[in-house]
């Protein structure tokens, strides 16, 4: 792998309300993600529950998970794993599936230099977006994408910064573009100017949905670095 590339996976998903499922009912399905690290193809994953959604389409979601793989063949391969689908078997029954969606992309140079996974109690902030239409094409890339690099600037405390375009759409309910920011602390997070965000991107974008959450302790760390 080089060490300035890998693929993002983002996943989003609401666990259902229902009075007949046992209060630890969350915890298992995180538990039941979180053991995949365990697979080959697997270089990170973390599931959790939201700390905070901002979403301009009024999207209600209560939980992350964050993986990341060397390559699309990795990533490709753990989707159809045994393991994998044994997991998304056992936690469909709490999962509100109308809600559930998934973006991947290709994060590419100097930023993603440093731990594969975050260390336990980083603070990560991920946005998606839907485009407007007529933003189409190599304008979409082109401006989007550099748009989306001149967020960093504005932010303290960045350990990490990825972004690129989701290239699974039948899985992203229109979503189209992602960025993943890990801060150093929660407090570093609630102190990053989102409007920055906004602002850059008003006139591209159609839809924003803006996820908060603090890596768990959960695997061993690994470096990104060469």
């Amino acid at each position: 792998m080089s060490s300035s590339q890998i693929i993002e996976h983002v996943a989003i998903f609401k666990l259902k309300d229902t009075t007949d499922q046992p209060s630890h009912a969350a915890d298992k399905v995180v538990s039941r993600i979180n053991s995949l690290i365990s697979l080959d193809p697997v270089l990170h994953i973390t599931a959790a529950p939201l700390r905070r959604v901002r979403s301009t389409s009024g999207l209600a979601v209560t939980h992350i998970l964050h993986s990341r793989f060397r390559s699309k063949d990795d990533f490709a391969a753990y989707l159809v794993h045994p393991a994998h689908l044994n997991v998304v078997s056992e936690n469909a029954p709490l999962v509100d599936d109308n809600l559930a969606l998934a973006v991947d992309w290709i994060a590419t140079g100097p930023d993603l230099l440093g731990p594969a996974i975050p260390p336990p109690g980083s603070a990560v902030r991920v946005a998606l977006w839907k485009l407007k239409e007529g933003v189409s094409g190599d304008e979409r890339k082109s401006k989007v994408l550099e748009a989306i690099r001149g967020i960093k600037e504005g932010l303290g405390g960045v350990s990490q910064f990825s972004f690129g375009e989701n290239f699974s759409p039948e899985r992203a309910k229109g979503f189209e573009m992602a960025f993943l920011v890990v801060f150093s602390s929660l407090s570093v997070l609630e102190s990053a100017d989102s409007e920055k965000v906004q602002e850059k991107l008003k006139d591209f974008v159609d839809s924003l949905l803006v996820l908060d959450f603090v890596v768990p302790s959960n695997s061993s760390e690994q470096s990104l670095g060469a």
